[in-house]
């Protein structure tokens, strides 16, 4: 399940509460405008009245400020993130080793920048296989 934001959350508490923006501002004592900033995420509301808004919405201020996450959603997120950043680094590593070999075979290649080439290409692995093995994806 997507969180959803703060102004979508406030917009539907209120809703289920039949209230009208007006109705909402009145118990918090701000104007209707101020309520409606909140909802379309323009603004948000002081902070000290965060436990007055919860009370009102009979939520707790953890569940009005969607402290709670989906861990298994994020854990998939980084998942893909640390494979996309080892392709890259493989991918990196590998373009060095091949530009390398190439460029040398055809001497347009001093042996200082190849040996520079060359370990931007290790670096890349070796930060990859430290990554996998952090990972336990070994």
């Amino acid at each position: 399940m997507r969180q959803q934001t703060f102004g979508t959350m406030i917009a539907a508490l209120r809703k289920e509460q039949g209230m009208t923006q007006l109705d909402l501002a009145e118990k918090m004592g701000v104007t209707d405008k101020a309520v409606s900033k909140w909802e379309r995420d323009l603004s948000f509301p002081d902070i000290n009245s965060l436990p007055k808004l919860a009370e009102i919405f009979h939520v707790s201020v953890d569940e009005l400020m969607q402290v709670k996450t989906d861990t298994k959603e994020n854990g998939e997120e980084k998942h893909k993130t640390a494979e996309i950043v080892d392709l890259v680094l493989k991918g990196v590593a590998l373009a060095m080793g091949v530009a390398v070999v190439v460029l040398s075979i055809l001497n347009e290649m001093e042996s200082d920048s190849a040996v520079r080439m060359l370990g931007i290409g290790l670096a890349c692995l070796a930060v990859a296989q430290l990554a996998q093995k952090k990972d336990g994806r070994e």
